[in-house]
């Protein structure tokens, strides 16, 4: 299959007219119906009912119709962005990170960055942090913010800070009235696990520290966003673990209790290319330390690097 078996079909299916796509296309309707024929052959199903009045699409069309607009939208988008980067000559710096560290230092390592230098764009992408190693080597991102440390010989990984781990709890819990919870309380509950996939990732450095400490939590339900644990909590399904700073939520129907656990934290760590000697990378590394400093002793973020 071909981009422009895509862009034929879309237009046909638009139009409902292999006539009025013709023109659209500027192209001759035979060799239009031609390269319908193909893409169905090819596909093996039916794509658009052809009637002596109007053309119908299909089951099968619609779905094709509606993710294949989504994928060329999106190509649309990437050749734009290129051709934008190409006329400005501006650089491109791409951020791999994991939802989690939302809610800490890193939304203003981002503001940072986006302000620091109009002659560099910075890209954005969520990700667990194995598939930020392969986009790191693979040069879709620049700098990766995980919780899960991987070694590999081609990128430079950095424990920026360990944060505290926290019990989150359905709000009319009897320990969500302690000060305190202890790892065997925990592991007696029901555990929400997150994030469900891919593995390995945040869940199994959470199932390693109790198993560390000689436990084992009862994961009655598994989710793959970190808000959406939180809901099954609030709802009564079990209990699960979340770093400290995703307390800044402030929900009203979870209550956050801290774990009577030194081991129980999350490293939050840096990941970037070992040959990466850009200026604007080590200026970024230089921040993601200071303001993960900051967060770590409880300060508000400085003004230093890349703050104008």
């Amino acid at each position: 299959m071909e981009l422009r078996h895509l862009r034929y079909f879309q237009a046909v299916a638009q139009e409902g007219s292999f006539t009025r796509a013709a023109a659209r296309l500027h192209i001759a309707q035979p060799p239009l119906s031609r390269q319908i024929r193909q893409l169905e052959e090819e596909l093996g199903v039916t794509l658009l009912e052809r009637g002596s009045r109007s053309l119908k699409l299909t089951e099968a069309g619609r779905f094709l119709l509606e993710q294949s607009l989504q994928l060329t939208a999106r190509l649309d988008e990437v050749v734009q962005g290129t051709q934008r980067l190409g006329r400005t000559e501006r650089g491109w710096f791409g951020i791999g990170f994991v939802p989690s560290s939302l809610y800490g230092f890193v939304p203003e390592l981002i503001r940072r960055l986006r302000e620091a230098d109009p002659r560099v764009e910075v890209g954005l992408a969520e990700m667990t942090t194995l598939p930020q190693i392969e986009a790191l080597k693979a040069g879709r991102i620049d700098m990766g913010i995980g919780r899960i440390l991987f070694d590999d010989p081609a990128i430079e990984r950095r424990v920026l800070m360990a944060e505290p781990l926290v019990a989150a709890l359905p709000l009319q819990h009897p320990l969500a009235r302690r000060r305190r919870v202890g790892i065997a309380q925990l592991a007696a509950q029901p555990f929400v696990l997150y994030p469900a996939r891919p593995r390995p990732n945040y869940a199994d450095h959470v199932l390693g520290l109790f198993r560390a400490a000689g436990y084992a939590p009862r994961v009655v339900q598994e989710a793959n966003e970190l808000q959406t644990a939180i809901g099954l909590v609030a709802a009564g399904l079990g209990v699960t673990v979340v770093p400290a700073s995703v307390q800044r939520l402030h929900r009203v129907d979870v209550a956050h209790v801290p774990i009577d656990a030194a081991s129980f934290v999350s490293p939050v760590i840096l990941s970037y290319r070992k040959d990466d000697r850009s200026p604007f990378l080590a200026d970024a590394v230089g921040l993601a330390v200071q303001l993960a400093g900051a967060e770590a002793v409880g300060t508000a973020p400085g003004a230093g690097l890349l703050a104008q």
